[in-house]
C-alpha cells in the first residue's frame, strides 16, 4: 500500500500551523519523524509544535538537542493549544496516544496519519499509510521528495535513527534495497552512522545495564528452545537504578540464543498493568497476537497493555502465544 503523495502535498497546502504528536513511551521512530517532519513543515514555510503525551527518554534526548518537543501537562495545556492541522506519526491507535487523545477527539481541526503500521482506529483523521514501509522515517523521507524539501544534516540525523532502530539496526525482514538507497541518501547529507550509533548503542547507564541482567537472567524457554519470554517488575528499576525506557529493545537480546523464533517480555507499568512487547521470526504473526489484547504492530514486532498481576497476564497471554509459535489457529 504505497501513499498518495500528490493528495497529502494537497492538503498540506491548507494548513499554516500544525501539531505534530505521536505514541506513548516514544521511541526512535516516533521521535526521530515528530522532527524529521517538523523540519520539512517549517522548511516550506509552516508553524509547527511537537506535542507528547509522554516524554523523551532521556537515552533518546540526543534526539531532540535543542528539547523542541513539548510535553502535555508539563507548561503545556490542551487548552492553549491552537493548530490548523493534527499530524499524528507512527501510531494509528487511541489507546497508544495516552493523554493527548483526548486533545485529539475535542480538536476542531483536520487530523493527518502518516504511519507504517497495519492496524488501525477511526482516529476522525487522513489516513497516509503504508504497511509495506520498515519505518516512519522512511515515509517522512518521501513526504520531503513529495514536497520539494532537499534532505539536510539536521533533518536526516533523526530519520536515520528512526530507521536504523525500526529495521534493528538493518537486521529485521522488513529491509529491503531502498532502505539502503535511502539510507545513502542520509549519509549524503551528512549524517554520520557511526555516531548515531554510538548515541544509541554506546551511553548505557549502569542501571541500564543491570536491568538487561535482570531481565536475561529470568528468561524461560520453552517449546525445545523455539520460544522465550522473561519479565520486570516494577521494583526492579529502583533496585537496578534504572528508568522505565532502559526495557526499549531488551526483548530482542533473547533471540540471540541459537533455535529462538519468538520472544515475549512482560513489563510491569508504575501505574499498574504491563506493557507486553512480542517478536517473531517464524510463522507467529506478532500483529496477530498483540491484536488479541488491544495491541498491535507488525508480524515481527508489535505490543500491547494487559492490566493484571504478572500471573494473570501471563496466564492469559503465553497460551496464545505458544499456539501461534506452533502455527495452531
Amino acid at each position: 500500500m504505497s501513499v498518495n503523495w500528490k493528495a497529502f502535498t494537497q492538503q498540506i497546502s491548507h494548513y499554516q500551523s500544525f501539531v505534530l504528536v505521536s505514541h506513548i513511551r516514544p521511541d526512535c521512530d516516533a521521535l526521530g519523524s515528530e522532527l524529521g517532519m517538523a523540519e520539512v513543515l517549517r522548511t516550506i514555510g509552516k508553524t509547527v509544535r511537537i506535542i507528547n503525551a509522554h516524554r523523551t527518554p532521556p537515552a533518546l534526548q540526543f534526539l531532540d538537542p535543542a528539547e523542541g518537543i513539548e510535553v502535555l501537562g508539563d507548561h503545556v495545556e490542551a487548552e492553549d493549544i491552537t493548530c490548523d492541522c493534527i499530524m499524528i506519526l507512527d501510531t494509528s491507535a487511541w489507546a497508544q496516544l495516552g493523554d493527548m487523545g483526548d486533545f485529539i477527539r475535542a480538536a476542531k481541526c483536520d487530523k493527518i496519519v502518516v504511519d507504517h503500521h497495519v492496524g488501525e482506529d477511526e482516529l476522525g483523521a487522513t489516513m497516509y499509510k503504508d504497511y509495506q514501509s520498515e519505518a516512519t522515517g522512511h515515509l517522512v523521507v518521501q513526504a520531503a521528495d513529495a514536497l520539494g524539501v532537499p534532505i539536510t544534516r539536521s533533518m536526516g540525523m533523526p530519520l536515520f535513527a528512526a530507521i536504523a532502530t525500526d529495521t534493528g539496526w538493518f537486521r529485521f525482514p522488513s529491509v529491503t534495497a531502498e532502505t539502503y538507497r535511502v539510507i545513502g541518501r542520509l549519509i549524503d547529507a551528512g549524517v554520520v552512522p557511526s555516531e548515531v550509533y554510538g548515541d544509541l548503542y554506546e551511553r548505557d547507564t549502569i542501571g541500564r545495564l543491570r536491568l538487561r541482567g535482570t531481565i536475561l537472567s529470568r528468561t524461560q524457554v520453552e517449546l525445545d528452545g523455539r520460544l522465550m519470554h522473561t519479565y520486570v517488575k516494577k521494583e526492579d528499576f529502583a533496585a537496578c537504578g534504572a528508568l522505565p525506557s532502559d526495557t526499549e529493545d531488551a526483548i530482542n537480546l533473547t533471540l540471540a540464543v541459537e533455535g529462538a523464533q519468538a520472544a515475549v517480555i512482560f513489563v510491569e507499568q508504575l501505574k499498574g498493568g504491563f506493557k507486553l512487547s512480542f517478536r517473531s521470526r517464524c510463522a507467529m504473526d506478532s500483529n496477530k497476537v498483540a491484536q488479541m489484547f488491544g495491541g498491535g504492530g507488525h508480524k515481527a514486532a508489535s505490543g500491547a497493555f494487559v492490566e493484571g498481576t504478572l500471573d494473570e497476564v501471563q496466564n492469559r497471554v503465553l497460551p496464545e502465544v505458544r499456539k501461534a509459535v506452533q502455527g495452531e489457529e
